[in-house]
């Protein structure tokens, strides 16, 4: 039932009756039960087309293998971890380069697909089909599905599209085909193909299956605050899943190992250029002195030249030595100045270098990678990376301030020797001119040959520490397919469907009310109007004739619509008691809504306490009152007011015992000013002297005026109200004929009430009757109690009376 804003809104202490709610939904509980139905059958269907996701997960450990040959030779990684290494690589693991390299370890270049009733399933890593790709180009490759069927052992037919366009051709095995820019041919298979089977293709690249695996990749934490990480693969096929996840696994070991050798690669890569020019440098040194011994047929030098030339040799190699360092150590300062992403000494320069120095660029790597993190969630004038960003600053300055120190006391150290090399030098040139001459190309040689054996030691070292070099991470627990389907969850798709069935099947029972515009009970009543409700008149629950020849009250004595009648009976007895004889109207809003019916049967049961009664048919334009007493209607009211007849020519007796009867008459033109004429005054003045009771059966106040003049004339008004038919502005009627006309004699009567729980008010009002107190109930549950007539015991079907 619909709540309506009137004139008399609904009351601040009005409250849900959720009983009354629990009702409501239950009477109609069949519209429940289909929604809950057609949800339940829609969630099957719903897993029936969905394709099924398949999860399958590995394990990993991630931790800091030091090589001791490593540290042996002092040869520093890159950069470490950051703090939080698996949140940090767990990007690297999600990244798009390596996962398109791990696709690049399956068999990716051809998908194969059986076309099914429903959907399309992969038959990864089944090949139906042996298709060999001759021309391939990622640019250029065609990777619409291509259909494939079986005609014979010798042909089949290809079906795909070209230009919007569908094309459909036929092929034998090993004949080339060309689709777009793609050339491929098929060898005949093992597989017997059934012609009607339907086989699908593609050509792939590995790019393209970057969306399919990055959506269902997903990282966490095995333990909270550990460093073993959970990788989980979904995917709708539960091998590709596990192989695609193993070799993720593979390349990030793989990218983890090449990065940590990057520094010794680095090492290698510096020595290389100078291995490149003194290899030249010793060839040329080497020439010389062989030519010059041939020539001069000097084959060697005294002692005190040899002498000297250990001691211009030891100088001029450390003096190399240390220029080659110079130009490490100057690297090494442009790196710090731009901040690359990682900085590392190429040399181990003991004797030359602060060994504080290592411990600041291991802090400034930390904090680059550090900031390096915190970018991926925060802008860079964030506070968290503008606090990295002093920190580095400081570390950079200590850094780039003792490597100014290293750069001084390198120039200081080389000064030293440049002094004793002129000093040597000065000797070497006392000697003979051909014992100086070859002094002097043999200390060239001896010098480049000296730099490049230790360069060629370092390389060596440097070869054997990446070599030694292990992955940062341990598989624990490798991926392998798992076939239980994680989505969709059909205990959850089922459980949510019954919920939601529920949801819409209340919801629509709720909106049916919602859109009903009529009354169906007190309580509603009530809620609109301050005028008093003193009796609910039960629906009869037999057919009745047409013109209800036949007064119920008297046929069904025991019935409990006799009952319902005798209540008002009652509760009419309580106003105007001090009138010896009272004039009673009933009207209503529209025709339909039983108010002769009602005058009828209230009548006999006022006839049945020896009230002497007269039933007037007020309403001149559509009397129907004649028929229930098998009277004609040529004469009757319309005459008399019209002064055609006297009083006593209109008053006719009926069957029943105290009951007279005075019918409409023909229809007049001028039907309300016959009402308005002083005759209707006259003849209700007339009948008091005979009658205790005088029933005027009115016409509809809501369609015409006519019955205003009666309505102020009587001593009770009853306004009828017929539940499921009359509206809800019916029930501002009586309130405001009493404001306009000042009455305070109108009373409701609810016509043909039943036990509907449906359109039952919802509310808990506490308003109070406004008149006094009235005896009447609604006699709901009263089946099977055994004081009526009409007692029936419920079905069981019928819910909606087992909980009245």
């Amino acid at each position: 039932m619909q709540e309506i804003n009137t004139s008399n809104p609904q009351k601040p202490n009005d409250s849900i009756n959720y009983m009354r709610l629990f009702r409501v939904i239950l009477s109609r509980w069949y519209l429940v039960a289909f929604s809950v139905l057609l949800c339940f059958l829609l969630g099957r269907l719903y897993l029936w087309y969905t394709p099924k996701s398949y999860a399958t997960s590995a394990i990993m450990k991630f931790d800091e293998k030091k090589s001791e040959i490593s540290e042996l030779v002092s040869v520093m990684n890159t950069a470490d971890r950051a703090t939080n290494k698996v949140q940090s690589e767990s990007y690297v693991i999600k990244s798009r380069s390596l996962i398109i390299n791990a696709v690049k370890d399956l068999d990716y270049k051809i998908s194969f697909f059986i076309a099914g009733r429903i959907r399309t399933y992969e038959t990864y890593p089944d090949k139906p089909l042996d298709i060999e790709i001759l021309q391939e180009d990622s640019a250029t490759l065609y990777k619409e599905l291509i259909s494939f069927q079986a005609i014979n052992p010798d042909k089949f037919s290809l079906s795909y599209k070209i230009d919007n366009r569908d094309i459909k051709a036929i092929f034998t095995y090993n004949q080339p085909i060309i689709i777009g820019k793609t050339s491929f041919l098929l060898h005949p298979s093992q597989v017997r193909f059934e012609p009607k089977s339907v086989y699908l293709f593609r050509f792939n690249s590995p790019e393209d299956f970057y969306p399919r695996v990055a959506a269902g990749l997903n990282t966490s934490e095995a333990i909270k605050n550990s460093n073993v990480i959970n990788i989980e693969e979904t995917d709708s096929n539960p091998q590709f899943a596990s192989d695609i996840l193993n070799a993720i696994m593979k390349e990030y070991l793989d990218f983890d190992r090449n990065r940590k050798m990057l520094s010794a690669s680095q090492i290698i890569t510096f020595i290389d250029n100078q291995l490149d020019y003194l290899s030249k440098q010793v060839k040329s040194s080497e020439k010389s002195l062989e030519a010059y011994k041939k020539s001069s047929k000097v084959f060697d030098v005294s002692n005190s030249a040899t002498l000297m030339l250990s001691k211009v040799q030891d100088a001029e190699a450390q003096k190399s030595l240390l220029n080659i360092q110079l130009i490490g150590i100057n690297q090494l300062k442009q790196q710090i100045s731009n901040e690359k992403n990682a900085v590392s000494l190429n040399l181990n320069m003991q004797g030359t270098v602060d060994p504080l120095l290592n411990g600041l660029l291991t802090r400034f790597n930390l904090l680059l990678s550090e900031k390096t993190d915190l970018l991926r969630t925060y802008t860079s004038a964030s506070q968290q990376v503008t606090e990295i960003d002093k920190q580095l600053a400081e570390v950079r300055n200590a850094a780039l301030a003792n490597i100014n120190a290293s750069v001084k006391r390198i120039e200081l150290t080389t000064t030293y020797l440049n002094n004793q090399l002129q000093l040597a030098n000065q000797q070497v040139a006392a000697l003979p001119t051909a014992e100086r001459d070859i002094v002097s190309l043999k200390r060239d040689f001896e010098i480049n040959d000296k730099v490049y054996s230790f360069l060629s030691e370092k390389k060596l070292e440097a070869q054997i520490s990446r070599s030694s070099i292990l992955a940062g991470a341990t598989i624990i627990e490798q991926a392998q397919p798992n076939f239980i389907p994680v989505a969709p969850d059909a205990n959850s798709i089922y459980q949510k469907s019954i919920l939601i069935g529920l949801f819409i099947g209340s919801g629509l029972i709720l909106l049916l009310r919602m859109l009903n515009p009529y009354i169906f009970d007190k309580e509603t009543i009530e809620s609109i109007t301050q005028v008093p409700v003193i009796g609910m008149i039960r629906k009869f629950p037999y057919k009745l004739d047409q013109n209800n020849t036949q007064i119920l009250s008297l046929v069904k004595p025991k019935s409990v619509f006799a009952e319902s009648v005798r209540s008002v009976r009652t509760n009419l007895s309580f106003m105007a008691a001090d009138k010896q004889s009272k004039v009673i109207c009933i009207t209503s809003e529209v025709s339909g809504e039983g108010k002769s019916f009602i005058a009828v049967n209230l009548s006999s049961t006022l006839a049945l306490i020896d009230k002497k009664v007269i039933l007037i048919a007020a309403d001149l334009r559509r009397s129907r009152l004649h028929h229930v007493f098998q009277q004609d209607n040529q004469l009757g009211l319309s005459n008399f007011l019209a002064g055609q007849i006297g009083m006593e020519q209109i008053i006719f007796k009926t069957k029943y015992e105290n009951i007279d009867f005075i019918p409409s008459g023909p229809v007049p033109p001028n039907p309300s000013e016959l009402l308005h004429h002083p005759n209707m005054n006259l003849l209700i003045e007339k009948l008091k002297a005979s009658y205790d009771i005088i029933m005027i059966d009115t016409a509809p106040v809501g369609l015409v005026s006519d019955s205003i003049p009666v309505i102020r004339q009587s001593d009770i008004n009853i306004f009828v109200i017929r539940a499921g038919k009359s509206s809800f502005y019916s029930a501002e009627i009586p309130q405001q004929l009493s404001g306009k006309y000042g009455l305070n004699n109108t009373v409701i009567i609810l016509n043909a009430y039943a036990e509907e729980n449906f359109h039952s008010r919802i509310y808990t009002s506490g308003k109070k009757d406004q008149s006094g107190s009235y005896y009447y109930t609604d006699y709901n549950g009263y089946a099977s109690s055994g004081y009526y007539s009409d007692d029936i015991a419920p079905k069981w079907w019928k819910i909606s009376r087992w909980i009245n």
